[in-house]
């Protein structure tokens, strides 16, 4: 995904088509008014499931277990759900995720209206409903990019934020009265029926497939290429880090309002519900100005600013007696935490090519969710042992020093990066009866190199050492000849000679760009060589006495920068 590296152009960009720019195109359009009612439902669905087991027992970690139960699956889950999102049709994807939440809240509504539900069921089908959540999610955000412009992917990132934030606004207050007036029942019914709208929209979705080149990936290998990915991409791994610390100590509030709400305020359910709509209407706030935030601060000033903030408001929120005070500490939390986790998304999206966007998205969900889970758990057992209050307390104090992770975890910049895919490369010379399956493959390209530039060559290797190895290859090297000091050979294996093929045609602009550099190093009138050999050919091939030996072999040499994918 393509950056702008000029900053005032970046500005007079994102001002030029603001925050409302992905609602020019329908399809977002629909899919967004449709997700914000399910999101509705889903705020509505919480307030239902957390109050009713405020009812069923007064112990604070049965209480902030709910949050939990809708959140850890997206941890469990988010990883293989982002490669079923990269190797099928998303919109088919996201129809079979929402009709199992749709068969969690119907279960849970009929249980509830038969006076059948217990704390240990109620937490059983809030884990179904998040688990079609986790599903839905990677294939949701991953399909943005095909739904608006790369100009506008920011802005529409921001908006599925503001969507859900709306949601959180006035789906807990609505939900409060709800509960109210009508019981937990109703609550889960409303749920129920603000699933069909986004069913019916992505049904009617009819989504452009780019047939691809190679046949999908299996369920396993899909996942080990994702974490690979995520391994070797040193930026994506610091946001993952920065987001699990963030979620772990803000998902304090979220855990302990209910408890907020009825202990320390002494409420009822709207009280609970008008605090959540407060925090989400924090959240809308934070998301309306993330396009002016990311034009005049950086991603690490403005995560930095957001957890001091929230940090404070934390506290205020652990000492604080007056409604009013409580809510306005929720405005202020609510905008920072929606600022936070949408410039850790964006960081994402744009540091991720799309062949792994869902999986890159994936952790980047789970990581959100299991720091929330996580912290729901952690802060509802310190709650039982020193207090609501100083448990409280205790998180923002985590949240306002979270940023000294800057020391080793600074935020990248996604300027200048070009993660755009490039023109596939013509199919490599074989000679050798080989199947997609045939393997290990291991690749030799030999550079000649003058002795000068030997210390910048290899500097360049070790970036397209970490190009290769996220794209696919393993056992990488590097040697030198120590006869011909000019002789470079680079090594490295693939699976099979299919992961291989993959492999050669994942780069994306910017990495291109890396081997071109390397290429650039070569020295003499002769092409660099490359040599691709099949490991221990009799134990790959079906051979029979008279099968002939089909073994000649040749270098393939690059001629021309424009097919040098090796």
């Amino acid at each position: 995904m393509s950056t702008t590296t000029d900053k005032p152009a970046k500005r007079s960009l994102l001002s030029a088509d603001g925050i409302t720019a992905p609602l020019r195109h329908a399809v977002f359009r629909r899919i967004w008014l449709a997700s914000l009612l399910t999101n509705l439902g889903l705020m509505i669905n919480g307030v239902g499931a957390a109050w009713a087991m405020t009812q069923m027992t007064s112990s604070a970690s049965m209480v902030a277990l709910v949050q939990t139960a809708l959140m850890l699956p997206i941890m469990l889950l988010s990883l293989a759900a982002g490669a079923i999102a990269d190797m099928y049709d998303r919109r088919v994807v996201g129809l079979i995720a929402l009709l199992l939440g749709l068969v969690g809240g119907v279960t849970l509504a009929v249980l509830a209206y038969f006076n059948a539900i217990t704390p240990n069921s109620l937490l059983l089908f809030c884990f179904m409903i998040g688990s079609g959540m986790a599903l839905f999610g990677p294939a949701w955000q991953a399909s943005v990019s095909e739904q608006v412009p790369a100009e506008t992917l920011p802005s529409a990132v921001a908006l599925n934020g503001i969507s859900y934030n709306i949601a959180r606004s006035f789906g807990p207050a609505l939900g409060g009265i709800i509960v109210a007036a009508a019981g937990a029942v109703a609550a889960f019914v409303c749920n129920v029926l603000l699933y069909i709208p986004l069913i019916v929209v992505l049904y009617l979705w009819q989504r452009t497939l780019e047939p691809s080149r190679l046949p999908p990936e299996r369920l396993r290998r899909a996942v080990v290429s994702g974490v690979r990915y995520i391994v070797h991409s040193p930026p994506i791994r610091i946001v993952l880090y920065r987001t699990l610390v963030t979620g772990i100590a803000g998902g304090s509030v979220l855990a302990l309002l209910p408890l907020v709400a009825r202990d320390i305020l002494h409420g009822g359910a709207q009280t609970y519900g008008i605090m959540l709509g407060c925090f989400g209407m924090g959240g809308v706030l934070g998301a309306l100005n993330i396009s002016s935030i990311r034009a005049h601060l950086s991603g690490e000033y403005a995560v930095r600013l957001c957890a001091l903030t929230m940090g404070l408001a934390i506290a205020v929120l652990a000492l604080s007696r007056w409604p009013a005070l409580t809510g306005a500490a929720l405005v202020v939390a609510g905008a920072s935490w929606m600022i936070a986790v949408t410039l850790f998304n964006i960081g994402v999206q744009l540091s991720t090519p799309r062949w792994v966007a869902g999986r890159a998205l994936a952790a980047y969900q789970a990581a959100i969710a299991g720091g929330v889970a996580i912290g729901s758990w952690l802060w509802g057992y310190v709650a039982n042992g020193v207090g609501i209050g100083n448990a409280l307390l205790i998180a923002g104090a985590v949240m306002f020093v979270s940023p000294v992770l800057a020391i080793w975890l600074r935020m990248p910049s996604t300027e200048g990066a070009n993660n755009d895919a490039v023109d596939a490369l013509e199919e490599p010379e074989v000679n050798l009866s080989i199947s997609q399956r045939s393997g290990p493959i291991v690749v030799e390209i030999e550079y000649r190199v003058s002795q000068q530039k030997a210390r910048a060559f290899y500097t360049t290797m070790l970036q397209l050492q970490a190009i290769r190895q996220r794209n696919g290859a393993y056992d990488w090297s590097i040697a030198r000849d120590i006869a011909d000091p000019e002789l470079w050979i680079e090594r490295y294996h693939c699976p099979t000679w299919l992961d291989y093929l993959r492999q050669r045609n994942r780069s994306t602009q910017s990495e291109r760009e890396v081997q071109l550099k390397a290429i650039g190093f070569h020295l003499g009138p002769e092409p660099i060589k490359v040599h691709r050999m099949l490991e221990r050919p009799l134990g790959s091939v079906r051979w029979k006495d008279e099968t002939p030996d089909r073994t000649k072999t040749s270098d393939v040499p690059i001629e021309t920068p424009a097919s040098s994918g090796v």
